[in-house]
């Protein structure tokens, strides 16, 4: 199934501790973290961001009104990007629907869980193509992180 909708502007990434969101750890001191969100901005707005979601409007399980409701609720807005440098990859939190949707009269289209999680697992997915865009077309840096010289050896 695909989409025949237009890409929905990036995301503005701005400073927060990815420690915060419930799916996503990261490793290390956050105050001594350089998350490289300015740099990730500018690869989004250069063309990273069109090019994944080329990709996963091709792709998308996704119906027009489902992606219509996420459009409504700004949720492509509040994607976040930012180098996992201990990982050596692009991480990432995806906006969701809350599970409590039915109570917040969430959105006047909104009307089951189905559509709920279809829109849940389809950004997901587009937060994931995002990140390997960036990490196989954009970033050409490599970790700096260097692992202590006295872990054991497990081999």
């Amino acid at each position: 199934m695909s989409l025949e909708v237009e890409p929905p502007e990036p995301p503005t990434l701005t400073y927060v501790d990815p420690n915060e969101y419930e799916d996503a750890t990261i490793a290390g001191d956050p105050t001594d973290i350089d998350y490289r969100r300015e740099e990730l901005q500018a690869f989004l707005e250069e063309g990273a961001w069109e090019e994944a979601f080329e990709q996963w409007r091709g792709n998308a399980d996704l119906e027009r009104r489902a992606y219509d409701i996420a459009i409504d609720l700004e949720l492509f807005s509040e994607f976040d990007f930012f180098w996992d440098d201990f990982a050596d990859r692009v991480g990432y939190h995806a906006p969701g629907i809350p599970e409590d949707w039915q109570e917040r009269s969430y959105h006047p289209d909104l009307d089951s869980w189905g559509t709920v999680s279809s829109i849940n697992a389809e950004l997901t997915a587009f937060g994931q193509l995002v990140c390997e865009t960036l990490k196989d077309d954009y970033i050409d840096w490599e970790a700096e992180y260097e692992p202590p010289e006295d872990l054991p050896d497990f081999s």
